[in-house]
């Protein structure tokens, strides 16, 4: 779904939707297809891709869409911030806005839990994700390597409630 202008509505997030135990291997199959072509190029399996996806689907931290799903978001509240902990975009629909609806998505999602920050990070030899947040508001926070992961860490501070849902119509 490519979001234009005139497609300025309330429930432009309708077919976002928590996941259920039914979604789990296409979740894991969306998160290894977005991310698998990192591994030669990291030197190792990126997180997203070892995660426990069922123990994120029952707790209630995995967000999807498409039939079949063709998109994922795992967003895990935390004290004073919404934590993305992955996005995931299946590779068939790269390139059909999907990524960014995801991204305003998890804006609204953290507005909705009272959330004024949204904090992201990704690894260093990511290049495509570091020119990408920035670009819809992220700011670099700092570069830590955690065992294994160098990685760049983002925040974002939300505006107004509904902002967010205006520019993923706008675009």
């Amino acid at each position: 779904m490519i979001l234009r202008n005139n497609d300025i509505h309330d429930d432009v997030f309708d077919d976002i939707r928590p996941a259920t135990d039914a979604d789990v291997a296409r979740v894991k199959a969306v998160t290894d297809a977005a991310y698998y072509h990192y591994i030669e190029r990291i030197g190792l399996v990126p997180a997203p891709m070892e995660a426990d996806h069922a123990a994120n689907v029952a707790a209630g931290l995995v967000f999807v869409t498409g039939e079949p799903v063709v998109g994922v978001l795992v967003l895990v509240p935390e004290v004073g911030h919404l934590f993305l902990d992955s996005i995931a975009v299946h590779p068939d629909a790269k390139g059909s806005g999907l990524g960014k609806r995801l991204l305003y998505y998890v804006e609204e999602h953290a507005r909705r839990l009272g959330l004024a920050e949204v904090r992201l990070y990704t690894n260093a030899k990511m290049w495509e994700n570091r020119r990408m947040y920035p670009r819809y508001g992220y700011e670099v926070v700092e570069r830590r390597v955690e065992g294994p992961y160098d990685r760049f860490h983002y925040r974002k501070v939300l505006s107004s409630p509904s902002s967010s849902a205006a520019q993923a119509s706008d675009h």
